[in-house]
């Protein structure tokens, strides 16, 4: 459940990190953009290699280890940002194994990541000038953070479900 302080927090993010996001042009980049740079972030991890301890288990490795840490702050936030995000997780999980059994343009998985990576980050960029305002984590890194969380929130609103 969330509480009144975490509520507060929570939507306090969501509209500072909206602020620097009302150009429709660069509201459509992120929409793009953000979960593309989250899938890649989630590849680049999946692909480090971890300690042995990792063989012993299947779906262990330094993206679990990282989303499972992302989702406690989320889960801080509002646990029903929390659970859309997991969900989307699971997706990205399922991306990459398809990906993983059949690379696209003959890439490995990491340097197919690197490049959306980069090419996501760019039309970031774009939108940001087009909307004349810095990306929000210029002042706070964990805004890397609210950016999924934002998009979730918009879904969460369209079909009924509280934040």
């Amino acid at each position: 459940m969330t509480t009144d302080t975490s509520a507060r927090k929570v939507f306090a993010l969501l509209d500072e990190y909206g602020s620097s996001h009302q150009n429709k042009t660069n509201k459509q980049i992120h929409w793009i953009a953000v979960p593309v740079i989250f899938w890649t972030i989630v590849a680049l991890l999946w692909e480090i290699p971890g300690p042995s301890v990792f063989n012993d288990f299947n779906i262990l490795n330094w993206a679990t280890v990282a989303l499972f840490f992302s989702l406690i702050y989320y889960t801080r936030l509002s646990w029903t940002l929390a659970v859309g995000l997991l969900v989307f997780t699971f997706l990205c999980f399922g991306v990459i194994t398809l990906y993983l059994s059949a690379p696209l343009l003959g890439l490995p998985l990491w340097q197919f990541a690197i490049l959306l990576f980069v090419i996501a980050w760019v039309f970031q960029f774009v939108g940001h000038k087009i909307e004349g305002k810095k990306p929000s984590f210029f002042k706070d890194v964990q805004f890397l953070l609210i950016g999924p969380a934002w998009l979730m929130s918009f879904i969460y609103r369209k079909i009924g479900i509280p934040i």
